[in-house]
């Protein structure tokens, strides 16, 4: 295996070259089709421009003898340890030797001849620097239809209304950015969702974020690629709800929780009557049902907050911090105690109306008004209790585990 640049075995990332401003990554699995020639443009890109730069190639078990031609070629190679496009990337990340990477696949679908806009954005400041491929040009077959026209487009808004990072090709394979800033994002995924986590990683962490044009097309692969549309498409969905606990809790959460609330509330002093449509009690149960579905949709908001933020998943805000600070388990369960003790005393003055009927027959649309106040309560009571209990679990400070006590476990 050729090396241009001599490296320390001792040491899992690679000795510091400062006279190396570029690296050119290409993550490859059975890529000997188009390998050479994506090789070539890109050592061709920094020939012409004069850019100290290296080609590497982040092998992720490739059996078809693509590591033999990078090596041919005097492209770097590095054996990724795990499956998965995003351990590709993570690992030439960390083997990289360039102060800026640019990635792209080794499909010959992205242009490695004309790069120059993307070094020009990371020279000047920028810290990722997305392609846009709806600017640049998409060539006739290049994209199948349902990326083209529903799965980039949906996904794209989606990503920009949640985390605004001011692009509008969300999911541009052909990016550039600052080795270092993105090493401190400690990304993590190693499947396809890697391209949607260092987008939002970097969004969160209110990086500089730039977007430059730049053109798609046919790769020249024999083979079907790798990408499964609707599989991969709902793991990147479901990447970027998991990433913005508001949208999946908190809005649909209040919503469900003020609606639910406000209608049981209403319909306790009686039934009403909108564009002619009656609501009594059944329309009443319903509700409390709704509201029961949003307090659980916040709690689970509050939870996956508080852990994910003490992992390192979600950045914290100096408004969360603040909240946490005077959040305390003991808190939540006063609070509970008192929704759960409101029920049982509605409970009791239903009890009593019932002896002052001799405990005989009663109306059942009023015993139904008074009821589900008292149950909705006494269930909202006893779930506040037990996130209490659960936050507290989760907010007890702990020193660090021992190596060898993970060991012994």
């Amino acid at each position: 295996m050729t090396s241009p640049i001599p490296t320390d075995p001792a040491s899992s990332d690679p000795a510091p070259h400062d006279d190396l401003e570029l690296t050119i990554l290409m993550p490859c699995l059975n890529e000997a089709e188009t390998l050479e020639v994506c090789i070539r443009k890109a050592q061709g890109f920094l020939a012409r421009t004069g850019i100290r730069g290296e080609v590497l190639i982040s092998d992720n078990g490739s059996t078809d003898g693509s590591q033999a031609i990078a090596e041919r070629l005097g492209a770097r190679v590095s054996h990724a340890p795990r499956r998965g496009y995003g351990a590709a990337l993570i690992n030439g990340i960390e083997t990289a030797r360039g102060r800026f990477v640019i990635m792209a696949d080794a499909d010959d679908s992205y242009d490695f001849e004309n790069l120059e806009p993307f070094v020009e954005r990371l020279r000047a400041g920028a810290d990722l620097v997305m392609g846009n491929r709806f600017r640049g040009g998409i060539a006739p077959g290049a994209m199948p239809p349902l990326h083209k026209y529903l799965g980039n487009p949906v996904l794209s808004f989606i990503g920009e209304l949640f985390f605004r990072p001011g692009i509008r090709d969300f999911h541009c394979g052909l990016r550039g950015f600052n080795r270092a800033r993105i090493r401190d994002l400690d990304l993590q995924t190693t499947g396809m969702e890697f391209a949607s986590e260092m987008v939002v990683r970097a969004s969160l962490a209110r990086y500089r974020i730039e977007e430059v044009p730049t053109t798609l097309k046919k790769d020249g692969r024999s083979r079907p690629p790798h990408l499964r549309s609707w599989h991969d498409g709902w793991r990147h969905l479901r990447f970027l709800l998991l990433f913005a606990p508001r949208w999946l809790f908190v809005y649909p959460g209040l919503v469900a929780f003020f609606l639910g609330a406000i209608a049981v509330a209403v319909l306790s002093f009686g039934g009403v009557e909108i564009a002619g449509v009656g609501f009594d009690v059944t329309t009443m149960v319903y509700a409390s049902a709704l509201c029961v579905i949003g307090f659980q949709s916040l709690l689970f908001f509050w939870l996956t907050k508080l852990y994910a933020t003490q992992e390192g998943f979600l950045p914290t805000s100096e408004r969360y911090r603040r909240i946490v600070a005077k959040w305390s388990a003991e808190r939540g369960l006063l609070i509970g105690l008192g929704l759960f003790l409101l029920g049982i005393v509605i409970g009791i003055v239903q009890v009593t109306l019932w002896g002052s009927l001799d405990f005989g027959q009663q109306n059942a649309a009023q015993a139904v008004r008074i009821a589900v106040p008292s149950a909705l309560t006494i269930i909202l009571g006893f779930q506040t209790v037990m996130m209490s209990f659960f936050s507290g679990v989760l907010t007890t400070p702990r020193r660090e585990q021992r190596p060898e006590a993970v060991i012994e476990s």
